[in-house]
């Protein structure tokens, strides 16, 4: 097995419960880790033999793009669309954090964790 990682993805998105959130938006970092088996690519040196971390990008922006209130349900979606289009994933660790989220204090961002693991 190996390891593919996408850090600190930076996207602008309208994520929050509050309605001011779905009018002015926010910044947004997203980290992602999928595990696969990265023995025939290793050897092959195709891109046809490995997960295309471009395609995993390609999901996670156009999936912040969606308006959700919760952070989890954005990343339940993230992860649910990878498992589908990519089924050589067999795990998912994905990070998705808000920067200066509207918590009334001084905290630089606030993050929701999730891992799953293909059933």
């Amino acid at each position: 097995m190996g390891t593919i990682k996408l850090k600190n993805i930076r996207t602008f998105s309208y994520h929050g419960c509050l309605v001011e959130e779905s009018k002015i938006g926010s910044d947004y970092v997203v980290d992602l880790e999928i595990k696969t088996d990265l023995r025939k690519s290793s050897a092959s040196d195709e891109l046809a033999d490995t997960v295309d971390y471009v395609l995993l990008n390609k999901i996670v922006m156009e999936e912040m793009a969606i308006r959700s209130k919760l952070l989890e349900h954005v990343a339940h979606r993230i992860i649910k669309r990878i498992f589908s289009e990519i089924p050589e994933v067999s795990r998912i660790l994905l990070a998705v954090s808000k920067v200066n989220p509207p918590i009334g204090g001084d905290v630089e961002m606030v993050t929701i964790e999730m891992e799953e693991y293909r059933s």
